[in-house]
């Protein structure tokens, strides 16, 4: 029995991390089915578009009988139209900074340089940021590959052909995820259903994508996509992306809050990296595996440190609770007395 407990104290521990695991895999497929996709001659912001309504209504359900953000997706996907998974997926890692300084600026996130925990959160969040510049500006000797391509995505050549506008969208994109992700945090405080409100941003981004579509994208054939990668990569990016990861991202919002999840995201950059070199056969540079340990090292300082910031509201709560209570039974012998 106390073997039983303490596992299940365990999991309910490491719940939001095991989660965010799972979001990040999710993440990286997402990365490649979609770049397949534009390769195959799908439009960026229509894809937007229809995912966004696929999610809406893939969780409308579950938010009816369970519980009774556009911009930033499009500058996303057309950044990766302009460069590659690869670069997108190392970029993104500038959210959990960019994140912790606007959570900071707000008062969301406690932050005291004197102590250990806030060092920790500062130092770490440095470090990750360097080790996102090494993969983006130090490439560094090729890493030789041992064997070909697996899986060939073939395309029509209308990709990875502006790396300066590529670069600028994914810069635009990670500043107002940043904000997304802050936004989240306030909004679950007054409406605390994610189900409800990862089907509202849905239905919302869906209508705000198919009206910047329309005033972008001027011909009735980019609208129509056939039951090929285009039409799998709108409902994986629907069902899974924009559907259940969003709402496994708004529960942990809710439970350890927005720099928690945005310090997963260098997770989904390795796997990326992993997964072109050896299975796409995607060139690999030595400033990436240097880049990525270094991201690494600094999430896992991060999280110690926010690890530390829980642990001490936890006794905080308690400190406070067992002064009520003493304050509590003060009262009540001084009304005795009283009494008496």
């Amino acid at each position: 029995m106390a073997i039983g407990r303490w596992e299940f104290k365990a999991y309910r521990k490491f719940k939001p991390h095991l989660l965010m695991v799972v979001a990040q895999m999710g993440y990286t497929f997402l990365y490649f089915i979609t770049e397949a996709s534009f390769n195959h001659g799908m439009n960026p912001h229509v894809y937007i578009t229809y995912r966004h309504f696929v999610a809406g209504i893939v969780m409308l359900p579950f938010a009816y009988f369970l519980e009774r953000v556009s911009l930033t997706l499009n500058m996303y996907f057309a950044s990766l139209r302009y460069t590659s998974p690869t670069f997108v997926a190392s970029m993104v890692n500038t959210i959990a900074s960019l994140t912790f300084i606007i959570a900071v600026v707000l008062r969301m996130e406690t932050l005291d340089i004197r102590n250990t925990r806030g060092m920790a959160k500062v130092v770490g969040t440095v470090v990750s940021l360097v080790g996102v510049m090494i993969m983006t500006l130090y490439k560094g000797p090729v890493v030789k590959n041992l064997w070909g391509a697996l899986i060939h995505i073939h395309g029509n050549g209308t990709i990875h052909e502006d790396w300066l506008k590529g670069s600028i969208l994914t810069i635009g994109s990670c500043i107002t995820w940043s904000i997304w992700y802050i936004m989240q945090a306030i909004t679950l405080k007054k409406y605390p259903a994610q189900l409800s409100l990862t089907t509202w941003m849905s239905f919302l981004g869906g209508a705000q994508s198919a009206v910047f579509t329309a005033c972008i994208q001027h011909k009735p054939s980019a609208w129509r996509i056939g039951f090929n990668i285009d039409f799998w990569s709108t409902i994986y990016g629907g069902v899974v992306v924009s559907g259940l990861i969003i709402f496994i991202q708004l529960w942990c919002t809710e439970q350890r809050g927005p720099v928690f999840v945005t310090m997963f995201n260098p997770l989904s950059t390795i796997l990326v990296a992993f997964l072109a070199y050896f299975v796409l056969g995607e060139i690999l540079y030595t400033g990436s595996i240097l880049g990525g340990i270094i991201v690494i090292i600094g999430l896992y300082v991060v999280l110690w440190g926010k690890e530390g910031d829980q642990k001490y509201d936890i006794n905080s709560q308690k400190d406070s609770s067992l002064n009520n209570e003493e304050q509590t039974e003060t009262k009540i012998q001084v009304i005795s007395s009283v009494d008496k």
